[in-house]
């Protein structure tokens, strides 16, 4: 496959989207479409790979960043023969076949287009094309057979007679050709159709009237060709990704309570042992290990989970590390760049941005951890905040080990307590704070006796410690 090349056709302007992105960077669990058939064609072992743009392509070429890819510009959207051509300069004739696929058919998989590409070369083909056969074949070009069963040619749905949409066969728009036969056929397509546009079907129709041979690929799996062309079909495409997926994990020993209901991202990879509870949703290149639980709703996205973590529901974690056996949650955020170590406890209604937090601290309430370096064994009371914005610019907190910050304590960054050292409760923190030292800065508590009942009886009245007439001068 190493010598084989492709071009994927990701010009589309999508029409039925109703949107004024390109379709193909619509995505499915957060992953755009032009990835999964980006990704499929790479993992066939193809190496030279074309991606034809049109209607926003930067934002398509922004979505391959980092792809080894090169990318054609189909400056008219005038068919799919007209996209291949548009392409021509990128192609090699050194390649002895060319696989032709659609960018928003991510359904496509690389078993599949390695067959293809051994299937046409056995049987010596000039094309190959992978069909389907559905209950329901509408939108789709008609594949018809000579009367040897043979491919003769596929009419799109728009210039198909009765009689011809009637058949079931379907394209899929997936081919393997022979790399010569395409780049000279591509230059001599006629517009003369019910689109006025130039059909790379057509060089179907012409290689069976010219007696090359035409193979069809018949797909085990229907689904597989499914294309992208309305919301509706984004959505039934992102129901069978997911439970396809969950079908993957359930099989791998991960115990999915709900896999109807959970939405696991294709590149996710999750440990053995692992429960997850209905409502998740795990996207991008998560990596989760063993004998993790995570609790109903939580969103997870680009972060790595330790074994045995405890993420309890309704937590969102993105772009962080959870170590060994760190409890999270529930209704925790932690933001890009949090680091939190093994046996840390991060609880209730409390966010964690770009800080790292050492083995074994806790902060298990009502809590904003920004910008900070956390010692080991820290523990961090309720209400305590880093104050980490200045208004300009952001600063660092940084917490010893073993120190002992009290509730509602503020940290005004930049701000370092020492290791071993305690803040008392209600302080505002505004200068380092030396290791094992107390740190106050609350103002002396002063009680006046009787003070309520003398100048706010109606106070006590309310609550009924006072009668009415109690209290009345």
């Amino acid at each position: 496959m190493k010598k084989t090349q492709a071009v994927i056709l990701a010009a589309g302007l999508g029409k039925r989207m109703k949107s004024s992105l390109p379709k193909v960077i619509h995505t499915v669990l957060g992953k755009p479409l032009i990835r999964f058939v980006v990704d499929s064609v790479l993992q066939a072992g193809v190496e030279k790979v074309t991606v034809v743009v049109g209607h926003g392509g930067e934002k398509v070429r922004e979505a391959l960043e980092g792809y080894p890819v090169v990318f054609a510009v189909q400056e008219e959207q005038l068919g799919t023969g007209h996209a291949v051509a548009s392409a021509l300069d990128t192609l090699h004739l050194s390649s002895p076949e060319t696989i032709v696929l659609c960018g928003d058919a991510p359904l496509i998989s690389p078993v599949t287009l390695r067959k293809m590409v051994r299937r046409h070369r056995k049987e010596k083909a000039v094309v190959t094309l992978l069909t389907a056969y559905l209950e329901d074949p509408s939108g789709y070009g008609r594949v018809v057979r000579s009367p040897s069963g043979e491919v003769a040619k596929i009419v799109e749905e728009k210039d198909a007679s009765p009689e011809e949409r009637e058949v079931n066969e379907v394209n899929s728009g997936t081919y393997v050709f022979d790399t010569a036969y395409l780049m000279e056929g591509v230059k001599t397509l006629s517009r003369d159709n019910a689109q006025g546009e130039y059909y790379l079907t057509d060089l179907v129709y012409r290689a069976f009237s010219e007696e090359k041979r035409v193979v069809a690929l018949v797909s085990d799996d229907p689904d597989e060709i499914l294309g992208v062309n309305s919301r509706q079909d984004l959505a039934q495409v992102a129901g069978i990704v997911a439970l396809r997926k969950a079908e993957e994990l359930m099989e791998k020993g991960v115990t999915l309570e709900d896999p109807y209901g959970t939405y696991v991202a294709p590149d996710v990879k999750v440990g053995p042992d692992t429960v997850i509870e209905p409502g998740v949703v795990i996207k991008g290149k998560t990596r989760i290990g063993k004998g993790v639980f995570i609790g109903a709703g939580c969103y997870i996205e680009d972060s790595r989970i330790g074994d045995g973590a405890t993420l309890r529901p309704y937590s969102v974690v993105t772009e962080s590390v959870v170590g060994r056996g760190v409890r999270v949650g529930p209704f925790a955020h932690l933001r890009p760049g949090t680091e939190l170590k093994e046996g840390v406890h991060i609880g209730n209604f409390v966010e964690v941005k770009n800080s790292r937090v050492g083995e074994g601290s806790k902060a298990n309430h009502l809590t904003y951890i920004g910008d900070a370096t956390v010692g080991k064994k820290v523990n961090v009371g309720a209400g305590t905040i880093t104050c980490n914005y200045d208004g300009l610019k952001k600063h660092r907190t940084v917490i010893g080990d073993g120190a002992f910050i009290g509730s509602n304590t503020e940290l005004v960054a930049p701000v370092s307590v020492g290791k071993g050292a305690l803040v008392g409760a209600g302080t505002t923190v505004t200068e380092d704070v030396p290791p094992f030292s107390l740190a106050l800065s609350r103002v002396r508590q002063k009680n006046i006796k009787s003070w309520v009942r003398e100048k706010m009886p109606d106070l006590l009245r309310k609550s009924g410690l006072l009668k009415d007439d109690e209290g009345r001068k």
